[in-house]
């Protein structure tokens, strides 16, 4: 084994083998000590191992020799650790007496720290793996439900308990977060609707055209806004707007130790942070949600007015006579709650953040894909609850 015995070579007695290493094993001699590890794993005739610069559980030495080591660094001691093993190593070096203590420690910290290598297995049949990625995905989706259920039992608690004690509300702050989740989502949210208004207007003028009832127009699009489409687009704008920007608020303060700071202040980030955000929410959602069924009767009224020669006197007569008023507050109903589960899933995600500006984009992310799958989830049980009470 001539080009490995610069660093090492294997001797055998009595059928225990004992590897010796010797010479500079430092970061400068790098891929020197690579090269002899390759060839000496070669030229014992383990071809594969040597691919893996491992020893062969065939070629696993009793013991080792450390005295021809003239120095050594951490690149060194792990380049030996991954040859060995790292538990390994950790063993016979106990068994070492004339080696420097100070490279004793040197190669166990090194040892200690090394990961240790997982043994090549059989390769995982794509079925196993797809059945494997779903149990992940179904583990993962139980923790948010947890997570989720045990935030809200928080929130529901810390709204109770300050519910009574007017000393404790944070007026201002709710002001501030109305303002900034309600009216300045006025205009988005009024050109939103208003648009889709003027869509649903169209599609009913084109379709109820084949039956000569376009004078029905007028129905779809009140009734259309008043119970789901004003609310749930209302609720999936706020989902893409404001829990982005809860989770994003509480996630850097949680990057920046501020959540901790109000911890240790003998303060409750709950009472400080999220409840002044839901209760703006719940402010700002009804109100978002009116001004969205009047944007979207506007468009319809205004398509009506110019396709089907309804004037807007017209329109508000059919929509008088025809539109319950229960619809109305059948819309409404949903807003409080689509406002709630908003608001926990923004604040919930930015208490995951870790402390670092992936984890703060991750964590963002995932409140507003959660907030819109759990706004259409509650929509279409709502719908069907409404269908089968008959309202």
């Amino acid at each position: 084994m001539r080009d490995g015995a610069q660093y090492l070579s294997l001797d055998s007695i009595d059928g225990s083998a004992r590897l010796i290493v010797r010479g500079e094993w430092v970061l400068a001699n790098y891929q020197a000590i690579e090269r002899a590890i390759h060839a000496f794993l070669a030229q014992a005739g383990h071809a594969s191992s040597a691919k893996q610069r491992r020893l062969p559980s065939a070629l696993q030495v009793s013991g080792i020799d450390l005295s021809g080591l003239a120095a050594v660094d951490t690149a060194g001691a792990a380049q030996l650790a991954r040859l060995i093993g790292p538990a390994h190593l950790s063993e016979l070096l106990s068994q070492q007496d004339g080696l420097p203590a100070e490279r004793l420690a040197l190669l166990a910290a090194v040892a200690a720290a090394e990961p240790e290598a997982e043994p090549p297995g059989a390769p995982i049949p794509a079925w196993r793996e797809l059945l494997g990625r779903i149990g992940m995905s179904v583990e993962h989706i139980w923790q948010l439900i947890v997570a989720l259920l045990g935030f809200m039992g928080l929130t529901l608690e810390a709204l109770g308990r300050n519910l009574f004690r007017p000393d404790r509300w944070r007026i201002t702050a709710v002001v501030a977060q109305v303002e900034q989740s309600g009216l300045n989502a006025v205009p988005i949210v009024a050109l939103l609707t208003f648009m889709v208004g003027a869509v649903i207007a169209f599609l009913g003028a084109t379709v109820l055209a084949d039956f000569g009832a376009t004078i029905y127009t007028v129905t779809l699009v009140g009734f259309s806004f008043l119970r789901e489409f004003a609310v749930l687009l209302t609720a999936i704008l706020i989902a893409g707007r404001t829990a982005s920007a809860y989770t994003a608020q509480l996630g850097s303060m949680k990057a920046n130790q501020e959540i901790d700071a109000i911890r240790m202040m003998g303060l409750s980030p709950i009472d400080l942070l999220v409840v002044p955000r839901i209760i703006a929410l719940l402010i700002a959602m009804p109100a978002l949600t009116f001004v969205g069924m009047v944007s979207g009767i506007v468009g319809g009224m205004l398509v009506c007015a110019v396709a089907l020669d309804i004037s807007p006197s017209m329109f508000l007569t059919i929509f008088q006579r025809d539109i319950a008023l229960r619809h109305f507050f059948l819309g409404m109903a949903k807003a409080p709650i689509f406002a709630y589960l908003i608001a926990i899933i923004g604040c919930l995600e930015g208490f995951k953040v870790r402390g670092s500006a992936q984890s703060v984009g991750e964590h963002t992310t995932s409140a507003v894909v959660q907030s819109i799958f759990v706004v259409i989830l509650i929509d279409a049980l709502a719908a069907l609850f409404y269908m089968e009470m008959g309202w």
